[in-house]
Parts: C-alpha cells; sequence; structure tokens
C-alpha cells in the first residue's frame, strides 16, 4: 500500500481531472411505450405517522413475522425492539453499519459492521459466532437454501460461510463491492462491484460471467421468476441481463442510478435515480411509467399488496404511487431518507429519517409476494428468490391485511399540464443558523463524511455536517453560497471562524474536500482507499477511495493517457 503526497493527492480535485461516472451522456432508449412523468397531485390523505423514536437506525430495518424490528444503529449496536420501538436486546458491535441484519427461519440473527465482522446472535441477542473477514461489510448478506451465506466486502471478496460461520470458499474481485448479492433460484449468485461489472458466481464460487456497465455498480440486483437480472449503475442506465449473462435491455436515466430496483408481482421493475425519477419498465424492457419525485432518490421502491409503489426521496418525502405511475399520497418529513420502508405482515409501515429517528405510519397495507417487492425480496432480508412453499406462507402471513379496507380517496384532482422538468439545484433562500446538535463521535463521522463524498463540478465534494464534526468544526451559519465553521483552538482559549464555499444537492448542503483541508491546522495523508486527517493531536480517517471515486487522466507536463498509480 503506497502513502500519497499532499501534492500528489491535491491533483486528484484540480482542474486536469475527468470524471469519467457523471459524464456519460444518456444514451437513446429501446423502443417502446412513451412513459410520461406524472404530476398529478395527490388524491389520497397519506397515513399518519403513530409514533416517532429517536433510535439511532442506520441500517435497513428488519421486520420479523411477530413484528419485532431489527437493526444496526450510528452506534454499532444490533438493537431488536418489539412492534412500538421498545427494546427488547441489543448488542455491541465494533463499528457502527450499513448492512440490513438478517433473521434467520429459526430466529438466530446475522449482522455485519464496518468492523469487518459478521456476528450471528441467537433469538435473545446472544452471541453464537463471529468472524472477521478483510474489508468493511457494506452490503447486506444473502441467505441461500441451504442455510450458508454470501457476503460482501469492501474489501474486494465474497464469501461462503456455512451456519457455524466456517468459510466454504471465498472469491477475490479486486475491487470494493458494496452491492448486495442477489441469489438465484439455481443458486448462482449476482452481484455488483466498483470495477464496473456485474458478476455471476456458481453456488461453488467459480465465476460464471461477467457483465460491463460504464461506470460503478453499486446498485444492488434484483431478479424476477425467470432468473432474469436488474441493477442500475453510476453511468447512468438500468440494465437487464439474461441468466447466461447476455444484455436484455437497457434504460437511461438522467443521473446516476444507486438505488437497487424491484420487480412488482406484475412484473414491473420498479428503480429511483438521482435524477428525481421514479421508472418503471416492465421486464421486456418497455416502459410503463415515469414519476417525478422532485429529488434525488437513492432508496429502494417497496410494493404493498393492492399494487402501490412506496419510495423515499432524499428531500425527505415519501411517495405512494398507484400502478398507472399517478401519485396517490405524499408524506413530506424534513429530513433525508436514503433507505426503503419496511412493512410488517399487518401493514404497519417504518420510516427512517436522517439521524436515526424511526417513524411508524398507521396501518395500510403489508407487502405485496412476488419475486422481489422489496429491496432484499423478503421482509427478513435473505436476498434470494424464495421456494414456491415459502411464497405462499407469506401469502398466508399477509392475507388479512391485504384483505382489509383500503384509505379512503380525498378527492380526484385532474392532472395538470406536464410540470418543465427542473435542472437546477434547490437553494436555501435565506441565510440559516445551524445548530450543533450532532451524537456522532468524530470517527463515526468521518466513516459517514467518506461514504457519503461525491463529484461536483471536478471537484470531491464531502456532506458538510459529518465533514465538519468530523474535524472539529462546528456549523454556525449557512447561506445560498457559503457556510460559517467555527472551533476553539486545541487548547480551548480562543476561537476561529472561517467562511467555506457550499453547494446544495436536495436540500444537503456539501463541501469541496479542498476546502476543508485548506482549514487552518490541518494536516492530511492519502493511502490508497483512505484518507487520514490530523488537527493538533486529534486524527480521523475518511474512507475515501479516490481512484475509484473520481478516476482522472494527467494532462501538462505528463502524458495525456497517464494515469495515476497509488
Amino acid at each position: 500500500m503506497r502513502t500519497v503526497t499532499l501534492f500528489t493527492f491535491a491533483l486528484l480535485h484540480g482542474a486536469v481531472l475527468s470524471p469519467l461516472a457523471l459524464a456519460q451522456p444518456p444514451a437513446s432508449s429501446a423502443p417502446g411505450k412513451v412513459a410520461t412523468p406524472q404530476t398529478a397531485l395527490p388524491r389520497i390523505a397519506p397515513p399518519k405517522v403513530t409514533w416517532t423514536k429517536e433510535l439511532r437506525v442506520l441500517s435497513p430495518v428488519t421486520v420479523s413475522t411477530n413484528g419485532d424490528l431489527t437493526f444496526v444503529g450510528s452506534d454499532g449496536v444490533v438493537y431488536r425492539t418489539d412492534a412500538s420501538g421498545k427494546e427488547k436486546w441489543s448488542f455491541k458491535t465494533g463499528d457502527m453499519g450499513r448492512s440490513q441484519p438478517l433473521v434467520l427461519p429459526g430466529g438466530n440473527v446475522l449482522a455485519a459492521s464496518y468492523d469487518d465482522q459478521v456476528y450471528m446472535l441467537d433469538p435473545s441477542g446472544k452471541l453464537l459466532w463471529k468472524v472477521k473477514l478483510d474489508g468493511d461489510i457494506y452490503a447486506t448478506p444473502a441467505l441461500r437454501r441451504d442455510g450458508s451465506f454470501i457476503v460482501n466486502t469492501a474489501g474486494g471478496s465474497v464469501y461462503a460461510l456455512n451456519s457455524q460461520g466456517q468459510t466454504l470458499w471465498t472469491f477475490k474481485v479486486g475491487a470494493p463491492i458494496y452491492s448486495s448479492p442477489a441469489v438465484a433460484a439455481d443458486g448462482t449468485i449476482y452481484f455488483g462491484a466498483h470495477n464496473n461489472q456485474l458478476h455471476a458466481l456458481t453456488p461453488d464460487g467459480k465465476l460464471k460471467w461477467v457483465f460491463s456497465a460504464k461506470s460503478l455498480v453499486f446498485s444492488s440486483p434484483a431478479l424476477d421468476s425467470e432468473g432474469n437480472v436488474y441493477f442500475g449503475s453510476s453511468d447512468r442506465s438500468i440494465y437487464s441481463v439474461d441468466p447466461g449473462g447476455k444484455l436484455r435491455w437497457s434504460k437511461p436515466t438522467g443521473m446516476f442510478v444507486n438505488a437497487s430496483p424491484i420487480v412488482t408481482d406484475g412484473n414491473l421493475v420498479v428503480i429511483g435515480s438521482y435524477d428525481g425519477t421514479v421508472y418503471a419498465v416492465n421486464t421486456s424492457g418497455e416502459d410503463e411509467w415515469s414519476y417525478k419525485a422532485g429529488a434525488a432518490i437513492a432508496g429502494s421502491a417497496a410494493e404493498l399488496s393492492d399494487g402501490t409503489i412506496v419510495v423515499p426521496d432524499l428531500s425527505g418525502t415519501l411517495h405512494a404511487i398507484g400502478q398507472a405511475g399517478e401519485a396517490l399520497w405524499t408524506l413530506p418529513t424534513g429530513k433525508k431518507v436514503d433507505t426503503g420502508v419496511s412493512v410488517n405482515d399487518s401493514g404497519v409501515m417504518y420510516l427512517t429519517t436522517e439521524g436515526g429517528t424511526l417513524n411508524a405510519l398507521e396501518k395500510t397495507r403489508p407487502l405485496a409476494v412476488g419475486a422481489w417487492t422489496s429491496f432484499r425480496g423478503h421482509p427478513q432480508g435473505w436476498g434470494r428468490l424464495l421456494t414456491a412453499p415459502e411464497q405462499e406462507a407469506r401469502r398466508q402471513a399477509t392475507q388479512a391485511a391485504s384483505a382489509a379496507p383500503g384509505r379512503p380517496v380525498t378527492a380526484q384532482v385532474p392532472n395538470p399540464k406536464p410540470a418543465t422538468p427542473q435542472t437546477t439545484v434547490p437553494q436555501p433562500s435565506a441565510p440559516v443558523t445551524a445548530t450543533a446538535t450532532h451524537s456522532l463521535t468524530p470517527a463515526q463521522a468521518a466513516v459517514m463524511a467518506g461514504r457519503g463524498a461525491a463529484v461536483f463540478g471536478q471537484q470531491i465534494y464531502l456532506p458538510l455536517t459529518p465533514a465538519s464534526v468530523a474535524t472539529g468544526w462546528n456549523v454556525q451559519n449557512l447561506t445560498p453560497a457559503s457556510a460559517t465553521l467555527g472551533r476553539a483552538d486545541t487548547s480551548g482559549t480562543s476561537a476561529t471562524s472561517m467562511t467555506v464555499p457550499v453547494r446544495y444537492v436536495s436540500g444537503q448542503a456539501y463541501v469541496p474536500l479542498a476546502a476543508v483541508l485548506g482549514l487552518p491546522g490541518m494536516a492530511a495523508q492519502y493511502t490508497a482507499g483512505s484518507l487520514r486527517v490530523t488537527r493538533g493531536t486529534q486524527s480521523v480517517t475518511l474512507p475515501l477511495d479516490l481512484v475509484k471515486l473520481l478516476p482522472f487522466t494527467v494532462t501538462g507536463e505528463y502524458s495525456a493517457s497517464q494515469h495515476w498509480n497509488p
């Protein structure tokens, strides 16, 4: 692993960079139906929020058959609560985690975190075993029919573990994997990686094939009942490939697609994009409808038993979309939402907002039963196609709630003329005084800042709040173009205020990485895959793979074809 000087590091956000992931123009769409963006006003009152609790939720929430909730918190703790959010047990891991816990048929829980470890807990939360792998575990593992697990790591490896935690086999990709594995009926394992490829492995860990996109594959694949595979890419496209790895169709979007698709019971592939649009394409590749959410979408959609599609956006609004792509209801929360909803078998919906707040909505409908109607295809997060008996068990479990009366229609509002698509980023209308309320440690904030990094205009940006917490600064004031940061010096005897530029995406402020490193007293050292930032005697490490985040070509005194290699 080679260390890079700050001078070399500075090249990574200078004008000589040529970002590839955001530079791909949309390709022509395959022939099909014309999808008109839906702009009708909601016609059904949204469900009421019955309770809200500050539970530090960071991972997607897993719902057990009895209604219990399991999740990993920003404090690195695996929590089990009842359906009302009351804690039943907790287990401390070595770090926070975004991987959704799996609840197994016998009640055990498989959880993972950024400490590189997988944990097996019994139904009461006691540790049965743990195993350390070769990198952070961001992706959610998959449960195979034989009770073994597939685990992907940011270290670039795929592990098959048996029910006792023993390694059955490993497969080395050589690039970070944030895409969760999907297991087909024949045992084939599908996942994307930061080498721009979708991979297919045999059940015993041999490579079957790879399919190359034009940029990173962060999206987790979904499967239909025929075994076809669907996923999104940072190249601004939605893809479908057949079980043999042959392209079936692709669809362009206006921005990158990090969200993971679902496949509805009616064979629609539904996925959101950072362009603020929800796309619905039938499994044959024909456009059915599109819906303008108005803000970027990172979380997966979910299909309810009456065909309603529910999807959150990063501005914090939860959208319910009808079977023709019409708006049914919207529920604004005012806080960012970047994970999909969870729904129990009685129809209670759970929504996590920024900061780890868990919201419970009054009963609507349970999840639809189909090939892949939610993020992992099953409320317990299994990540594989279900057998016929398993699907029938799901139907029986949701039957009563599926037959309940629907929500009343409040008014029939005719569709107005289609609105002009918004191409500008929303900006605050007036300066905002920021409050320095946060519960993250600097180390936790550094992880969030690194994983939230984005590229705009050939520069690397970090989300402002976690970046400031990680580096010991407080956000004192925000304007449409700048933020005022303040801190005491390392002795605590005097204060310093600095102004940095910001830009807004879906209402969230981002600060240039170069501006953060230019603050007084800051020093940094980049080692492949991470950036260590130091102020005085305090240091934090940001997980920042600059080569993958922002590929570039050096110009000037270097050859135009020479690529930086750490």
